[in-house]
């Protein structure tokens, strides 16, 4: 077993149609403004941006994020990562009951050297303070999507 290697599924049932929560995950830009682990995006081109994730550990991990897919019609987004992580990330979005459900896949292999020395014993720290993220994630989005459907229709 590779021990720098992992494999994550999330998934988010969120109250709103699947467009407006798609509309919302397509745009990295807007990440840091409802996802506090998303410390920074910087877009490079139109394809391509930096970002810098910070969950409950007290380091940052540095990745370029490439855009591989972007299909709004079947509610998919893909990217490539490269930097502290090297892999791929994938966003699915469709109807689940009267809202949405959206599922985060991500496989990788941790490059980071501190990290890579620390696999074994870290590994289930990691694994948690991944879940913490993904967590905050799903609260942030679902406080997005309720802003922006409150909001008052501008004149």
């Amino acid at each position: 077993m590779d021990w720098s290697h992992y494999r994550f599924v999330s998934i988010w049932d969120l109250p709103a149609p699947p467009d407006a929560v798609y509309e919302i995950l397509e745009r990295p830009e807007d990440y840091p403004r409802w996802w506090p682990q998303v410390r920074e995006v910087t877009p490079v081109d139109a394809t391509t941006g930096t970002t810098r994730i910070r969950s409950l550990l007290p380091y940052d991990l540095v990745m370029t994020v490439r855009e591989r897919r972007r299909d709004p019609r079947a509610g998919v987004i893909e990217a490539t990562l490269s930097g502290d992580l090297d892999g791929w990330i994938r966003w699915t979005v469709g109807p689940h009951g009267g809202g949405s459900r959206a599922v985060y896949e991500q496989e990788v292999e941790v490059r980071r050297r501190l990290m890579r020395l620390l696999a074994v014993p870290g590994r289930p720290v990691f694994r948690a303070n991944h879940a913490l993220m993904m967590r905050a994630g799903r609260r942030g989005l679902a406080a997005r999507l309720e802003a922006v459907r409150t909001r008052p229709a501008e004149i």
